[in-house]
């Protein structure tokens, strides 16, 4: 091949591959030098390619960056004025809520001189009321200076426990023994003395009914609850409050546990003479506080008969009567410490009192003699809000914890002694704010006297009652509460028993319905 011929063909090959191939310039020159101008012009191509490659990346790189952080900005800006639109709508809800409650609050707290004072027991205002101020009837009553409430309570009870040893009704032992069923229905009219210029002057006067399928558990009768005058002195440091009184409802403050599958005769306060809802009667009361928080209370009570609740009513059913036989003067003293949930101040009541009964009860030891001895009782109770959850909207929600310890003189008293524990939360969940969640264990002490005295008898007797509960009470609606509830009692009679009734499982349903 000629000199020229060799040229045309790598120039051919050259203007088709882009550098000279290897083997035309092997053909062409000595091996050395062919190798080494090849290696040459390949690898300034490759790097001359690579090079541009790199700055090309170079050039992009930062562009790709800056755009992903514009992408990543953007979306942080986006999210955040997501979140931050969300937390307004939600702050909105609040607010909106909140002053919704305030004015609801403002517009019924014109009422709430017409509320019956002195109590303890917690009796919701007008605004949590089925009624509330429908037609403007209420204010037509609150302009003429006359408030009312209303309260009717209807309570159920069974054991649940296979083969529970039922009985006729006559001879029916405790509450919940066969299914039982019970009312109460108060209705209560207040008249301001205030606009005559008589400091937190009230009188009251209430009516109440009540009937049961147990006659020992709720005692029927119909008559009044209370007949009173109150009044304040010396810038509200000493409240007066006289008249027809139900006691209960102003000393020492609810408790549960086991007394209620006895009836009202199981209460230690009670079987000492205090009365209650249904059995009122002439008392002089007189609290004087020396702070706020810091008190001592003092009532001048007739008291009820010795012969118990039952015999009360049958005596005197209208609770007008000025006496009944055997009842004295019942003396009660008590001092507390009551401080009410606030901003960071939770919720705290302790209390202890004394009742000195003049009765003549008949002595346990000596049952054929003549009534001739007195009376008393003693007792401690406290109750503490351990945690607040919801301080900012309601300084009341959160879990409680609390006790009572009661004792009375063995010898006058079939119950001598009251153990309860108690936890409960209120306002457990965020969509049940007035919901109220209780756990109490409770024991009742019966009179070592009534044991022996039942067992020399040859009764089988047991000398304590303990009992377990758990209670849910939902809110349903304005002035409409229902509570379900399980107990466990081990012994639920009084003293004496029989085997087959040795324990119950006792289901509850109460509905209140306030007006």
């Amino acid at each position: 091949m000629s000199k020229e011929s060799a040229q045309a063909i790598s120039s051919q090959d050259a203007s088709k591959s882009g550098p000279p191939p290897c083997r035309t310039m092997i053909a062409l020159r000595p091996v050395t030098a062919a190798i080494t101008l090849c290696a040459l012009s390949s690898t300034s191509s490759f790097v001359q390619a690579q090079s541009s490659s790199d700055r090309a990346q170079q050039r992009t790189r930062p562009l790709v960056r800056l755009q992903s952080l514009e992408a990543a900005e953007r979306a942080e800006i986006r999210d955040g004025r997501t979140a931050m639109n969300a937390a307004r709508q939600a702050q909105k809800k609040v607010h909106e809520a909140r002053s919704k409650t305030e004015a609801k609050t403002d517009y019924f707290a014109k009422f709430d001189n017409l509320r019956e004072k002195g109590l303890v027991v917690g009796i919701p205002g007008p605004a949590d009321t089925v009624d509330q101020d429908a037609g403007g009837f209420r204010s037509a009553l609150a302009d003429l200076g006359i408030g009312y409430w209303a309260w009717s309570q209807i309570s159920f009870a069974d054991n649940v426990l296979p083969n529970a040893a039922r009985s006729t009704i006559a001879n029916q032992l405790y509450n919940g023994q066969n299914p039982t069923l019970s009312t109460e229905n108060f209705v209560t009219l207040t008249y301001d003395l205030s606009r005559y210029g008589i400091a937190d002057g009230q009188i009251v006067v209430g009516a109440v009914q009540q009937k049961g399928t147990w006659n020992p558990g709720a005692p029927e009768t119909f008559g009044f609850s209370s007949i009173s005058y109150y009044q304040t002195f010396f810038d509200r440091r000493l409240e007066l409050k006289l008249g027809y009184l139900k006691n209960s409802w102003e000393f020492a403050g609810a408790v549960n546990g086991a007394a209620s599958v006895f009836g009202p005769s199981g209460s230690i306060l009670v079987q000492g003479g205090m009365t209650y809802a249904v059995t009122p009667t002439p008392a002089i009361n007189l609290k004087y506080n020396f702070d706020d928080r810091l008190y001592t209370k003092l009532s001048f009570q007739r008291s009820t008969t010795p012969a118990g609740v039952v015999a009360q009513l049958a005596e005197n059913p209208t609770s007008l009567g000025w006496s009944t036989p055997n009842a004295g003067l019942l003396f009660l003293d008590e001092t507390g410490y009551k401080n009410s949930a606030a901003l960071g101040s939770p919720e705290t009541w302790l209390r202890a009192g004394v009742g000195i009964n003049n009765s003549r009860y008949t002595n346990l030891a000596y049952p054929s003699e003549p009534e001739a001895d007195e009376n008393s009782f003693y007792y401690v109770a406290a109750d503490r809000q351990l945690f607040q959850t919801d301080i900012q909207g309601s300084a009341s929600r959160g879990y409680y914890g609390g006790f009572s310890v009661m004792h009375a003189p063995p010898d006058l008293n079939r119950v001598s002694q009251y153990y309860e524990l108690r936890l409960y939360a209120k306002g457990l969940f965020d969509s049940r704010p007035t919901d109220i969640v209780s756990f109490v264990a409770a024991d009742t002490v019966w009179s070592n006297i009534a044991v022996e005295t039942a067992l020399a008898a040859g009764k089988l007797v047991h000398g304590d009652a303990k009992s377990v509960s758990a209670n849910y009470s939902a809110h349903l609606a304005p002035g409409i509460y229902t509570s379900v509830g399980i107990t466990y009692i081990d012994h639920p009679t009084s003293i004496a028993y029989t085997p087959q009734i040795g324990h119950v499982l006792n289901f509850s349903v109460t509905t209140n319905i306030f007006f």
